[in-house]
């Protein structure tokens, strides 16, 4: 998360604070604020004090979060430069490895038994687009 170098005291701060603090981290982030402003946190909370929202939200969260995706470093960068200049066909040894750089860069795992039928959908264009950006 950024840090703040100002004076805590001034409204750039306040308006810091709201933009970066409280942003949702995932879906169950977002689901606590909805059910906050409607009121319905406090009924639940009312009727089951243990009623494991915030487990609930904490796997909302790693399921379905908002993550920036991660820059490729110098040796992934290369590797792909390499493949998207050069290869013609790509070879199952590096699906799998474009398969590991996709997942460290996206942070999102891939669960498939057969990595060639979805391979250009779900990881070819995305490390392309990541690769030219």
């Amino acid at each position: 998360m950024n840090e703040y170098k100002g004076d805590k005291r001034k409204k750039e701060y306040k308006e810091w604070r709201a933009k970066f603090e409280n942003k949702s981290k995932g879906l169950g982030d977002d689901i606590a604020k909805f059910t906050k402003a409607t009121g319905i946190d406090k009924v639940v909370k009312a009727i089951a004090p243990d009623c494991g929202c915030d487990k609930r939200q904490q796997k909302l969260n790693d399921k379905f979060s908002y993550k920036k995706v991660n820059c490729l470093n110098q040796e992934d960068y290369e590797y792909l430069d390499n493949i998207f200049k050069n290869a013609k066909r790509v070879t199952a040894e590096q699906q799998t490895k474009m398969k590991d750089i996709y997942e460290r860069a996206f942070n999102r795992k891939i669960v498939s038994t057969c990595l060639t039928c979805s391979f250009v959908k779900s990881i070819y264009n995305p490390l392309k687009k990541l690769h030219n950006a």
